[in-house]
């Protein structure tokens, strides 16, 4: 009977862990499943400028998994049991159950709504490839409109000054409003922050600082001073959590969702659940939690795969880095800041901003692509037996990983 490991999501961390371990476990001991909800790999670093308007083509699983032996499920998960060791899926086919031996969570995380009312029903957000094409129709819906129309953009963390700025650029006939809960770029260097307010007014973006939003309604949000700020669409990045689902099955789980692992990836309360990216709640070599992210996706996944194909071979379990170097922002097609951050997460005092900028993180977008559609490329081709399959000899694995 072969090791059944799998692999919920299909993201840059999901796609890197069955990849990777494809490329090296054997497909004569172990079976890969990698489950899906959607067809397409979705590039969430660029789901911003999905939703302004730009063209974003999709590649399609089955493509960047051909030829690895990987399994691909298109199913939505609805619920996780680490207890009898199997995940509930539905499809359009009805759906059903499947077992696995190791499980690795990598489902991401969605918009918090942080309990403001009005968020789920009123507001848009670019988590998910659905969610950025609604935002993208009211937009259309806006521009369409003789007066055009106001964006609201909530939270000026990386996502809310992406959105911003994409959408001003590549929309100017629309009204661009950018709420900050603190400073505008409190996370940025000084030179940084500056850098951001010039390439705000040059956009005309229109920045309220030190606001917090209490209620999102249809045509505007309500504020805690007591003002009230126009908006024909309110989009919501102030925050994101894991899902539901790793609660619900009984993992253990930080109050945002986030599932509470060892240094190596595995689930604290169920040993042979491991999780990756978002959903992952990792300290990392600073002693400070790993923020969701693209980079903390691969260094998450990286350890993810190097603990398991190592405790399934009988072999050490190294442990790779987990380190957060700084942050790539774009600030629309042409300007960008690249932001590093010291072994306390604190801004450095220097940055690079411009079309220098703009140019590294276009080629960060692409390089992330790449790696993403090619899941096994650069890995050694020699597959190595495992030691826990049943009615296997040591002898024969000792043989196998020699």
């Amino acid at each position: 009977m072969k090791h059944r490991i799998v692999i919920l999501g299909a993201g840059y961390a999901g796609a890197h862990v069955a990849g990777n371990l494809a490329r090296r476990l054997s497909p004569a001991d172990t079976e890969i499943t990698v489950v899906n909800a959607e067809p397409d790999f979705v590039e969430r670093l660029r789901l911003h400028q999905l939703a302004a308007g730009r063209r974003i083509e999709a590649r399609k699983l089955t493509d960047v998994f051909a030829g690895t032996g990987i399994r691909l499920r298109l199913a939505r998960v609805t619920a996780v049991d680490p207890e009898r060791q199997v995940v509930a899926v539905a499809d359009a086919a009805g759906g059903g159950e499947l077992g696995y031996d190791t499980l690795v969570h990598a489902l991401g995380s969605h918009v918090a709504d942080r309990g403001v009312p009005g968020v789920s029903r009123h507001a848009f957000d670019v988590t998910g490839r659905p969610s950025a094409l609604r935002l993208r129709e009211r937009l259309d819906a806006l521009g369409r409109r003789p007066a055009g129309g106001n964006v609201l953009v909530v939270g000026d963390g990386l996502t809310g000054i992406e959105t911003a700025t994409e959408i001003a650029e590549l929309r100017p006939g629309l009204s661009v409003t950018l709420v900050a809960q603190g400073e505008l770029g409190d996370r940025l260097s000084a030179g940084a922050r500056r850098h951001l307010r010039r390439a705000c007014d040059r956009l005309g973006i229109t920045v309220v600082e030190h606001t917090s939003v209490e209620a999102v309604e249809a045509t505007r949000v309500l504020c805690a001073d007591g003002t009230a700020l126009a908006s024909d669409a309110t989009v919501w990045t102030a925050g994101f959590e894991g899902g539901p689902l790793a609660a619900a099955g009984g993992l253990e789980v930080t109050e945002n969702g986030r599932i509470v692992v060892d240094r190596t990836m595995r689930s604290v309360s169920h040993p042979n659940v491991y999780a990756a990216g978002d959903s992952a709640y990792a300290i990392g070599d600073n002693g400070r939690p790993l923020p969701m992210s693209c980079a903390s996706a691969g260094s998450t996944g990286m350890q993810a795969v190097s603990a398991i194909a190592g405790r399934l071979t009988g072999r050490t379990v190294p442990n790779t880095k987990l380190e957060y170097l700084g942050n790539h922002i774009s600030l629309g097609r042409r300007d960008g800041i690249l932001q590093m951050v010291d072994d306390e997460g604190q801004p450095k005092p220097t940055y690079v901003g411009g079309r220098k900028a703009a140019r590294v993180k276009a080629g960060i977008l692409t390089m992330s692509l790449w790696a993403t559609s090619h899941p096994t490329f650069g890995l050694p081709k020699r597959k190595r037996r495992l030691t826990t399959v049943p009615g296997a000899s040591a002898e024969s694995a000792q043989r196998a990983m020699a």
